[in-house]
């Protein structure tokens, strides 16, 4: 059963981190619009790629953290006060989603190279993986070490692929801007941070 919890661990927190529209769920759904849904399934692949790459890196940089009892409480309390930043900004200083524009057509191998670019430059998965994984290590009987690193890295490519197909299949005849739930995202995402926030206070100072 430990197993399946470590699944959930890296499936839950990447639709966590994933689900607020962005250069990544823009491009996604506008590939498609604009040149067809393989394409955006090619660029999609790409990006998970570097997903997993991304993840695995990050849980083995937490598991270094994790050997000092004093930069993880520092960590902790990184993360603590990030949610809470998160939070604020997204229930009352967030701004709707605008449209990312794609340009010209490009290959499918061109698509896929360039899904593995926008994923690489987005560096955010990293500290926020590090985080996940030190505070899932205190409340879940599991190192951080195979197969344990593994299956978190899966969990998150398949949250990952959840959300990107989510935002094809459903956004596919919708405008970002348009649409009611993405205008109004902003307070489901600061609400998730904000408890994320209030269980670190309670592991920190409790």
């Amino acid at each position: 059963m430990i197993y399946v919890y470590t699944f959930l661990v890296g499936l839950f927190a990447s639709i966590v981190g994933t689900i607020l529209p962005g250069l990544l769920n823009g491009n996604i759904v506008k590939i498609a619009a604009k040149e067809g849904r393989k394409k955006a399934y090619i660029f999609t692949s790409g990006v998970l790629v570097v997903i997993f790459f991304q993840t695995y890196l990050a849980i083995n940089f937490a598991r270094l953290i994790d050997r000092s009892d004093f930069v993880a409480e520092i960590i902790h309390e990184v993360g603590l006060a990030i949610f809470a930043i998160l939070t604020i900004y997204f229930l009352f200083f967030a701004k709707r989603p605008k449209e990312i524009k794609v340009k010209k057509e490009k290959s499918a191998k061109r698509r896929f190279f360039y899904g593995m670019f926008l994923a690489a430059i987005n560096m955010f998965p990293i500290p926020y993986y590090v985080f996940v994984s030190i505070t899932a290590d205190q409340y879940l009987d599991f190192e951080l070490r195979n197969p344990f690193t593994s299956l978190i890295s899966l969990g998150v490519v398949f949250g990952s692929a959840f959300v990107f197909m989510l935002y094809l299949n459903y956004f596919k005849n919708k405008s970002l801007e348009e649409n009611y739930i993405l205008k109004n995202i902003n307070y489901f995402i600061g609400g998730i941070t904000g408890i994320i926030a209030i269980f670190t206070a309670i592991k920190i100072f409790y």
